[in-house]
Parts: structure tokens; C-alpha cells; sequence
């Protein structure tokens, strides 16, 4: 039996997919498209991995320390059980993320083969996807280092490229080539030979490591340094802070992979043809979702009139467009894209902006989730602010206290359990209370039927840092 540890990075941001991608809540965690997120149908993937030959263990996922509620949130509902979540406390690219991988699956003196997949790829041919990885599983048992190269359908030139050759075992890697302009990606094309790099690594734990100290042995020493100093809280590993932060930063394309061909590596390619999609920008999204005679694709409440090739997202109100060709329009609650589809790659230039005026729009939604539910800011103007919050069966909110306001709740659906000073009481449908300022309180689902309540705020200052916690169920205290 092979052992197998799938491995899913789930740490990117997915700047090019703003709005609907923010810092707080990143694409990999949206659903697109049906009714499963890009995080999801990878862990439902990957799951399909086993065989007779094939002993396969719960998914292995890399993230932020930001996203874990959301990781094991959605990981639930598919019923995944993850072999771990290594939380990085800040990005350092994939080579460091797919080394933090590689060494959680040697504890206890394991050697598994590593499938490492991005988070934010799309698949319509699972079965011709699971045929492939399971050739690559096979491949990488003996030693080899095997990258699963697309079969290019057009000339995109948003992706980097391979060079394969054929050989004795199959495709071998002869060549990686950084993005083309349009003529070259064309080039590709007529000649032949050309596959798109789909960022998914196949490869025993041992071998990438071998390879990282040949290529790089300060990324690894680093890297090792940090998983030594980590802390473990069940599911979640979390490396040493100070440590992590010293890590180089890299890919793992730019650290080793590159450099493997003519070297004494062996980096083999298995070819996938599956309808794979990399939704990196909204162009890509555009690409895979379903179109009408004009070519134009929509999701939610959207009214497409006399235009060819748009693409409408709307996600909180109708969004009407006429005349328009090759244009991106994405609305949601608090914030609306209008973009040339052959620019999409630019949206990161807004969030880049957005982040140099420190404006909220790049980090968060609207409608905010935590572990315990969300709360959605429906209405806000001088020293007030109206938020609808749901709190999910058997949740608990922190016990906490606000130096700047106070705070009125109304339950709308469900049963609260409300903590106020040294009371414990419990509302129902229609039933209020008050939390004065200052005053030590918490909010808690004892029922099996989600909470909703209407909680509006006023006082001077209405920000999210004015909280202190005293006790916390999620490690926030």
C-alpha cells in the first residue's frame, strides 16, 4: 500500500476576485459556482484519491491563522476529517507552506506521498482528474518529483508554462516558462509540447525535503526552526511566530522546481485534460461558468440586455446592464467592479489601493463571519450603528466588556441566553435587552434553531478593536 496525504494550501488572498475575494474571507472560500466553495470541491477531490493500492488520509491543510474557523467550518459540512491544519502567522509564499506540509506528514517516521493542490482550482472531468493524480501517486513512489501539466485549449497568457519531453516513463520536464505575451503563448500552440503549470505537485515528504536542501537550505533550516517551536491546540499546529517570520519567502516553483531540470532530480510530467480551470481573475471566471447565446455569463439577480461576453455577479440587489462587450460587473453589499475582462488581472491594482488608504473594503465584507455565526452591518451614521447578528445552535460569544458604547438587543428568531453584569437571563422572539456601557456581558445560543437578533449600538467610538475579552471559546481572549 502507498500512503498517501493529500495536501490542500488554502493561505492565498485572491486580490484579482475583489470585491467578492477579501482578505477576511478569500476566494478559496466562495462559492462561485453550485453550492460548494473552491475549498470544498478540492477536499471532494482529493477524497477520491483512494484505491486498492492507495491508503489515503484525511486532508493535510496549510492556511492563515485567520481563515482556521472557516477551514474547519466548511471541511465539516463536506464530513472531511483533516489530518491537521498548520496555520502559518503570516504568508512566506508555497515553499515554506508545502515544507511545513512535508515535515507534519514525517512525524512519527511516516514518508507518505505529498498531493499538493491550491485551494482555488476548478475541475469538470473528476474522474479523468482522479485517473491522473493516481498515475502521478504511482509515479511519485519510486523517487520522482511529478507536476500534473495542463493541456492547453487556447493561448492564455496568464499562465506560466512546461516544457515537456517524452521518455522511457512518460513525459519528463525539459523546461518552465514564466508567462507569455500573446504571440508566444500562440507560438506554443502551433508547436506543441507546451502544458500549462497547474501549481499541483506530486512527490514523497522525504523527497521534497532532499531537494529543498539541495536547492535551498535556508528556506529549510528556517522553516524547520519554526515547526520545532510549534504549538499544538488538537487539530490546529501552530509553527513559532518569531521563527516563521524569519523564513525566506519563496515559491515552490522558483525554490526547486526550476531548478530540477538537468539536474539529477527526476521532475516527470503526467498530463491532465479534465477541464481544469485556475480561477485566478474574473476573466478565468467568466471562462467556466455557463453562458447564453451572447456569451454572456450571470449569477444572482442579473439583467443582461444587448451585450456580448459580460459577465454580471451580482450578490445583494438587481444589476441591470445594456450594451456592453467584454466587461466584468461584480456588485455586492458595500462595494461594485466595472472592468475590461482582458484587465481582470488588474483588479489587484484597486486592492492595492485600498490598502495604501487603509480602507476597510479590502479586508472585510459587509456581512462578517466568525466561528460562532456573522453579523452583517445593515446601517450605520454618528454614534450609531444597526448590525443583524446570527449566532449558530450551541454557540457562545465571548464574555467581554466595550469602553465606548452600548449596546440594545432585540431577538428576532430563536432563544438567547444574554449574561448582563451578574444576571443570566433568556429571551425569546420580540424580546429585548439593554447592555449598558462598561458593562461586562455575553451572548450565547442554548437552542438548536440559529439565533437572529437585531443589536444597535451608540456611543462615541463604534469600532471593532473596542472589545475586552475576559473569557473566549475560540482562543481570542
Amino acid at each position: 500500500m502507498i500512503q498517501v496525504q493529500p495536501v490542500i494550501m488554502a493561505g492565498g488572498s485572491g486580490t484579482r476576485l475583489w470585491p467578492l475575494s477579501r482578505a477576511g474571507y478569500p476566494k478559496q472560500f466562495l462559492v462561485l459556482e453550485g453550492n460548494t466553495s473552491l475549498f470544498q470541491q478540492a477536499a471532494t477531490r482529493l477524497a477520491a484519491l483512494a484505491a486498492p493500492d492507495l491508503a489515503l488520509a484525511g486532508p493535510l491543510i496549510v492556511g492563515n491563522e485567520e481563515h482556521r474557523f472557516l477551514v474547519l467550518d466548511q471541511l465539516r459540512e463536506t464530513k472531511a476529517e483533516p489530518s491537521a491544519v498548520l496555520l502559518e502567522p503570516m504568508g512566506r509564499n508555497t515553499a515554506p507552506a508545502m515544507t511545513l506540509a512535508a515535515l507534519q506528514a514525517m512525524e512519527g517516521g511516516a514518508d507518505p506521498v505529498l498531493v499538493v493542490t491550491p485551494a482555488d482550482q476548478t475541475v469538470t472531468q473528476p474522474e479523468a482528474f482522479t485517473a491522473a493524480l493516481q498515475q502521478a501517486v504511482r509515479q511519485a513512489a519510486d523517487g520522482a518529483i511529478v507536476i500534473l501539466g495542463i493541456t492547453p485549449d487556447r493561448p492564455e497568457t496568464g499562465y506560466g508554462y512546461i516544457r515537456a519531453e517524452a521518455a522511457s516513463a512518460g513525459l519528463t520536464v525539459a523546461q518552465f516558462v514564466e508567462k507569455p505575451d500573446l504571440v508566444t503563448a500562440e507560438g506554443y500552440l502551433r508547436e506543441g509540447g507546451y502544458y500549462w503549470n497547474s501549481g499541483m505537485f506530486v512527490l514523497r515528504a522525504s523527497t521534497w525535503l532532499k531537494a529543498l536542501q539541495r536547492f535551498r537550505p535556508d528556506i529549510l533550516e528556517a522553516t524547520r526552526a519554526a515547526f520545532v517551536a510549534r504549538k499544538v491546540d488538537d487539530k490546529f499546529v501552530r509553527p513559532g511566530k518569531a521563527e516563521f517570520a524569519a523564513v525566506p519567502s519563496e515559491s515552490v516553483d522558483y525554490a526547486v522546481m526550476e531548478r530540477c531540470p538537468g539536474s539529477d532530480i527526476p521532475l516527470a510530467m503526467v498530463e491532465l485534460d479534465a477541464g481544469w480551470n485556475d480561477l485566478g481573475a474574473w476573466e478565468a471566471v467568466w471562462q467556466v461558468t455557463a453562458k447564453d447565446a451572447d456569451g454572456n455569463a450571470s449569477r444572482g439577480d442579473a439583467i443582461v440586455k444587448d451585450s456580448r461576453n459580460t459577465l454580471v455577479h451580482a450578490t445583494s440587489r438587481l444589476v441591470s446592464v445594456v450594451g456592453l462587450d467584454d466587461i466584468v460587473v461584480v456588485e455586492t453589499a458595500d462595494a461594485v467592479l466595472v472592468a475590461d475582462r482582458s484587465k481582470s488581472q488588474d483588479v489587484k491594482k484597486i486592492v492595492q489601493q485600498l490598502d495604501a488608504s487603509q480602507r476597510g473594503e479590502q479586508t472585510l465584507h459587509r456581512k462578517v463571519h466568525r466561528p460562532w455565526g456573522w453579523y452583517d452591518s445593515i446601517d450605520m451614521g454618528e454614534r450609531f450603528q444597526v448590525k443583524r447578528i446570527m449566532v449558530k445552535p450551541g454557540a457562545t460569544l465571548s464574555l467581554q466588556m466595550h469602553h465606548h458604547r452600548a449596546e440594545h438587543w432585540i431577538v428576532v428568531s430563536g432563544t438567547a441566553e444574554v449574561t448582563n453584569g451578574d444576571k443570566v437571563i433568556l429571551l425569546t422572539e420580540n424580546q429585548s435587552t439593554y447592555i449598558p456601557l462598561g458593562q461586562t456581558h455575553r451572548l450565547a445560543n442554548p437552542g438548536k434553531l440559529p439565533l437572529e437578533i437585531i443589536e444597535v449600538q451608540s456611543g462615541s467610538y463604534l469600532g471593532e478593536d473596542d472589545i475586552v475579552r475576559f473569557e473566549d471559546t475560540y482562543g481570542r481572549k
